[in-house]
């Protein structure tokens, strides 16, 4: 999808502004730092597009760091999910690291701060804590155990990580300002005690974990980081950023904090705590659901990487918070593809047509697959008397408004092959047309001198003898509400019953060869893309067999739900 120049964002002038005046010896290196406890969403992919963007636009470099931090939540298997995504996207890290890298240095500075008389442990529960931290407003109350020795800090400490202390029992906070108008400074916990769950990487080695505010700047710190890209809802975390790292810094050198805009798409959540709800319970298929916003959900349901990327770069960054409507995102598949996917003829709801005066065993018919593009090949059409087209496209008795076939004399071109006109159809004992007849004109097959003749309306068909039966899944928006994060109640009670339709339909014969086994180069999913005439675009699905070929619907050929 080609886009126009665009200016440059916020953060891009800010690099660029840098870069000019020297700073960090005109080194640019930024990280994407994921927590490795549930599959990349199209929100993550936003930031992915600034991080490596950013170092791959000023020949800088961007690392991969999981912040594995929480044993409870992660696990190697989101781990190797978000790899493989980000390659898909196209994007290439410099270097993994993870924050469990830095456990052992982080620790080291945990008890630095705690001989300095800038850290504590405390006692209390969370619920005391919380009650204690005051208001925006108002200060907050000094812990009791605020002032304890240094050296029972020190041994206090120690037996939390030995595993001599339960769950929940201590914590230990840094010791800022509990009077700070901004709330993060009021003594924020660094470390809590999480003894349940092997951590992934280190097994049983820790019994104490950094929290988020102190274990991510030191990290940028000690990789080397420039500018350190996150989303708005960190802004106020970063003056507690800055003051971690000027705890310690031995240099002039400091990685700096910028925030921007997170995605949100309507129709959806962005929550992977929610997320992880559907799936758990059967409210979606997988994590690859394609009504899903992750990654590979989005995968699985045809989007490229090409057009993933141009959406973020449509809609852009900024310092405002908002709400992007889900056709954005359903407009650049349908830019991506309209030029690059092959038309077929698939009849998702099929009625058999009889061409009562076509003699003979058939004939084959070439059709190119993208009208227009000869250049983009051609493929085979086979033609009989005996043909499947849609249901809608007959009504036995019609008004003068509808163009399609009806028994009243009105010419209808097939696709890429004769002009018609029905006769009449058989229906079954509830009134449902079970055939439709009509006459054919040979004189007026396209190509040909004859096939120039107009008619007001052209019809899909594929010929019975050698279509493929096959599934479709139709997709629309998992919500029925446009944000279903804001609505009161509970938000499973808000998902949309219509939003999947499993119908099964009649494709042409050209796509015997799509059925098998989705390959995979590189570990990355190669997948097969269509646009079914006046359907959709579709794509072939994993679940497709040797015998049973199975489609996804990406998108509509226009939008539909705004009606």
């Amino acid at each position: 999808m080609e886009t126009e120049e665009k200016s440059l964002n916020f953060i891009e002038q800010i690099v660029e502004k840098d870069l000019q005046e020297g700073k960090n010896n005109g080194r640019i290196q930024t990280r994407f730092p994921p927590e490795p406890n549930g599959y990349l969403h199209i929100g993550h992919v936003k930031a992915i597009c600034m991080d490596f963007g950013i170092a791959d636009k000023y020949n800088g470099v961007c690392n991969l760091r999981f912040d594995d931090t929480n044993p409870v939540k992660e696990d190697t298997e989101y781990v190797d999910s978000i790899q493989h995504d980000i390659a898909w996207l196209g994007f290439h890290w410099g270097k993994i690291f993870y924050a469990s890298d830095y456990f052992e240095k982080l620790y080291d500075l945990a008890i630095r701060f705690i001989r300095e008389g800038k850290a504590y442990v405390d006692e209390q529960t969370a619920e005391q804590i919380a009650e204690q931290k005051g208001t925006p407003t108002e200060p907050g109350v000094a812990s009791p155990f605020r002032d304890r020795p240094i050296e029972e800090n020190l041994r206090l400490f120690q037996a939390m990580q030995n595993g001599e202390i339960e769950d929940g029992k201590m914590v230990l906070r840094a010791k800022i300002d509990m009077a700070n108008p901004n709330m993060h400074f009021r003594d924020p916990i660094m470390y809590r005690i999480i003894t349940t769950h092997p951590h992934h990487r280190t097994g049983r080695r820790w019994n104490v974990y950094p929290m988020y505010d102190f274990a991510h700047g030191q990290s940028d710190y000690f990789e080397g980081v420039t500018h350190s890209i996150c989303t708005l809802e960190f802004v106020v975390h970063r003056p507690l950023y800055d003051y971690f790292i000027d705890q310690f810094a031995d240099s002039d050198y400091r990685p700096h904090q910028y925030e921007f805009n997170r995605l949100n798409i309507t129709y959806t959540v962005m929550s992977k705590r929610k997320m992880l709800q559907l799936v758990k319970e059967g409210l979606v298929a997988g994590w690859d659901d394609p009504r899903m916003p992750t990654v590979c959900g989005l995968r699985r349901r045809g989007y490229t990487p090409e057009a993933i990327r141009a959406f973020i770069n449509t809609i852009g960054y900024t310092k405002v918070e908002g709400m992007i409507d889900y056709t954005w995102l359903e407009n650049a598949i349908r830019e991506d593809q309209k030029e690059k996917a092959p038309r077929v003829c698939a009849i998702l709801d099929p009625v058999k047509l009889v061409l009562t005066n076509y003699e003979g065993e058939g004939e084959t018919l070439t059709a190119e697959n993208i009208d227009g593009h000869p250049e983009l090949g051609t493929r085979e059409m086979r033609f009989a008397k005996e043909l499947y087209i849609e249901r809608g496209d007959f009504l036995e008795e019609a008004d003068k408004n509808f163009f399609r076939l009806s028994p009243n004399g009105r010419e209808v071109r097939l696709k890429n092959a004769y002009i018609i006109q029905a006769t009449g159809c058989d229906k079954d004992a509830q009134g449902n047309v079970t055939t439709v007849y009509a006459t054919y004109d040979p004189t007026s097959k396209s190509g040909t001198e004859g096939g120039n003749r107009k008619t007001k309306s052209t019809i899909n068909w594929v010929e019975c003898t050698t279509c493929i039966d096959a599934e479709a899944r139709l997709y629309d928006r998992l919500f029925r509400v446009e944000n279903p994060s804001a609505e009161e109640g509970d938000f499973r009670d808000l998902l949309n019953p219509d939003s999947l339709h499993v119908v099964n339909c009649k494709v042409e014969g050209a796509l015997r060869s799509e059925m098998r086994d989705t390959t995979y180069v590189d570990g990355i999913a190669q997948v097969n893309h269509f646009q079914f005439l006046k359907q959709g675009y579709f794509v072939v699905d994993p679940d497709t067999t040797a015998s049973h070929l199975v489609f996804n619907r990406t998108a509509s050929l226009k939008d539909n739900w705004q009606k």
